[in-house]
């Protein structure tokens, strides 16, 4: 009997335990929202879709964000892998440009005396074989004099009274400017009418 009465203690407090068990976990299940039993596990689950969805809808979203900002990256390193290789002799070029004023200068004293006529002809096959590199690069000159001033193409050094001209009309060229390509590489330096 006494076993009984043990056994039967035992039963009671292991009983008592499990329905303790229970409760706690029934509360812990309501702390941090998720529910047990069968009236809320379509309501679990139905919460649960919706969370996805919205998880899924805001991943989509960043996936389009990062994709057009890869585009964008890709498009402009094109662009400017373009313009460096349309200017990359832009510095070359504007190296030379001294060279060519020189012969140009050269080529205006030499035309003056007869007697260096054969020095003339070798500077002037010299100075247009380099012309014709230059301009095979895109380098033009620019047309300045009876042009407006721009002061993006021109550098003012002076400002002359002229009565063929009107106001802020270019009179003289002091030193040639020069385009390479669609860019400007040296303004003109010019005289400007006021």
């Amino acid at each position: 009997m006494k076993e009984d009465q043990v056994q039967d203690s035992n039963e009671i407090k292991d009983q008592a335990i499990n329905e303790n068990q229970a409760a706690d976990e029934a509360e812990a299940a309501q702390e941090t929202g998720s529910f047990t039993g069968e009236e809320t596990s379509g309501e679990a689950s139905g919460s649960g879709e919706k969370r996805l969805q919205e998880l899924a809808e805001e991943y989509q979203a960043r996936a389009l964000r990062v994709q057009a900002d890869f585009d964008n990256f890709r498009r402009r390193t094109q662009k400017e892998k373009e313009e460096l290789a349309q200017y990359a002799t832009s510095k070359l070029v504007g190296e030379l440009l001294p060279v060519l004023d020189n012969f140009e200068r050269a080529l205006a004293t030499a035309s003056a005396s007869t007697e260096s006529e054969a020095f003339g002809k070798g500077v002037n096959m010299i100075f247009r074989q380099l012309e014709g590199v230059l301009k095979s690069e895109g380098l033009t000159a620019m047309e300045t004099v009876g042009q407006p001033f721009n002061p993006e193409y021109h550098q003012a050094i002076m400002q002359v009274e002229s009565d063929e001209h009107e106001e802020g009309i270019v009179t003289e060229e002091v030193q040639k400017g020069y385009l390479l390509k669609d860019k400007v590489l040296r303004p003109a330096m010019v005289k400007v009418s006021m």
